[in-house]
Order: C-alpha cells, then sequence, then structure tokens
C-alpha cells in the first residue's frame, strides 16, 4: 500500500521519547515509531467498540424483549 507524508507536531517530550525507542532499535526511524502506534491505536479503538456499544443498551429493555420471546415459547428462565 502506498504512504503518504504528512506532518505532526509533537510535545517535546513524546519526541524524546520515540528518539528513545530508535535509538535503541525498537524502531528504524521515528516514522515507524509513530506509524505503529498510530496502528495500534486505532486497532485497540476497533477492538473496544463492542464495549462502547453494548454500555448504551438499556438492560430493563433488553430483558423485556428476552423475556417476551421467551415466554412466546413456553420456556421459563431459570432460577439462580
Amino acid at each position: 500500500m502506498p504512504k503518504h507524508k504528512v506532518a505532526v507536531t509533537l510535545d517535546r517530550q513524546l519526541l524524546d521519547d520515540i528518539d528513545e525507542l530508535v535509538s535503541v532499535g525498537a524502531y528504524p526511524n521515528r516514522s515507524q515509531a509513530i506509524e505503529a502506534a498510530v496502528s495500534e491505536s486505532l486497532s485497540r479503538r476497533a477492538q473496544t467498540r463492542l464495549i462502547r456499544e453494548c454500555a448504551m443498551l438499556d438492560p430493563a429493555e433488553e430483558r423485556l424483549m428476552a423475556e417476551q420471546d421467551v415466554g412466546a415459547e413456553g420456556i421459563e428462565w431459570p432460577t439462580y
């Protein structure tokens, strides 16, 4: 996939931290270190989407809908 250049403004300490990763060989250069960080951040965000979506559900409404379906088949919820 072709890559595109972008300009990024970073805090001095953050840039120093990236330079440290490059100097110890964790990444070959700043660009690849920043690309890896952005990629990981976007991946984590995508993986937590289900959690965010579930947090928006109303438990009482979901239970009501589930009980309507269960009652229609003559099945009862188990007692815990």
